[in-house]
């Protein structure tokens, strides 16, 4: 059990769906292949955490194909958003079949997460951006330093995956952590602090992390949001975080609550819409 009281209407803005296996096989190539982390499993853990709704991330195993993701929002219209990631000959009715079923944004990722994933494409972006949704983008190691201009030239909203990919181990006054804050300073960026683990090697609780965390909360509270990475893939190897060890790090990188209850609840509604 978490020690941190979740605020009505918390919201975990970064998980991963899988199966049933039978139902929803992995693209032919997708590095990975996960066990199944239904919706059923997800509500239970957000009910135990304390969270009212979730965004769900489709994940790069499924490639292209949103059936899964459309199966499930459609299930649970009230308590989930989606971010999807299009085809870029999606057609606008999919655009709107998917907008209609919660998906706010989609995602396209740095060419440093391979061939299997969505790359930057502006008119792929453009064409979301004419149905309202972000862009959810997620760089590789420092990369975001060769990405912001071209991220900034888009209509979209921005939305930076997992603290922006920053390599925490080179604190706070790297390169790639100034180029995010300049992001921030328009106003149309956002950054999730979520999955810690992504931008260190350490163990949990990822004690590299909390600098770049607190450094953000003080500079952009306003646009920032949290999301655990749950099932946490692609971890073979590494520990296994516990999640509510997970959520419960937010009070170390947020002491105060009533910050802590505007990125977990407040942002989370103003970015994807909820109720």
């Amino acid at each position: 059990m978490p020690r941190i009281k979740a605020p009505p209407g918390a919201c975990d803005t970064h998980v991963h769906l899988f199966g049933p296996t039978g139902k929803y096989p992995f693209a032919s190539d997708s590095p990975y292949e996960a066990r199944d982390a239904l919706p059923e499993t997800l509500i239970a853990l957000q009910d135990v955490l304390g969270l009212s709704s979730a965004v769900i991330v489709s994940p790069a195993g499924y490639g292209r194909n949103m059936a899964m993701l459309a199966d499930v929002l459609s299930r649970y219209r009230e308590r989930l958003r989606g971010i999807a990631l299009m085809p870029d000959h999606a057609s606008d009715s999919e655009f709107e079949r998917l907008g209609k079923l919660g998906v706010r944004g989609l995602r396209m990722m740095s060419v440093g997460r391979g061939s299997h994933v969505p790359h930057l494409n502006p008119e792929t972006a453009a064409r979301a951006h004419e149905h309202g949704w972000h862009l959810q983008f997620y760089p590789h190691g420092a990369d975001i330093v060769d990405y912001a201009d071209r991220l900034l030239a888009l209509p979209n909203t921005i939305v930076l995956d997992h603290f922006a990919s920053i390599p925490a181990n080179g604190g706070v006054d790297q390169p790639a952590m100034r180029t995010v804050l300049r992001m921030l300073d328009t106003g149309r960026v956002w950054l999730k602090l979520s999955g810690p683990m992504r931008c260190t090697m350490e163990e949990p609780p990822y004690p590299s992390v909390i600098p770049l965390a607190r450094a953000f909360v003080k500079y952009a509270p306003e646009r920032l949001v949290w999301g655990s990475d749950w099932p946490h893939v692609n971890m073979n190897g590494r520990t296994m975080p516990n999640d509510g060890d997970l959520f419960d790090q937010i009070g170390e990188w947020v002491p105060n609550e009533s910050v802590r209850n505007r990125i977990l609840a407040d942002n989370a509604k103003t970015l994807y819409g909820f109720a």
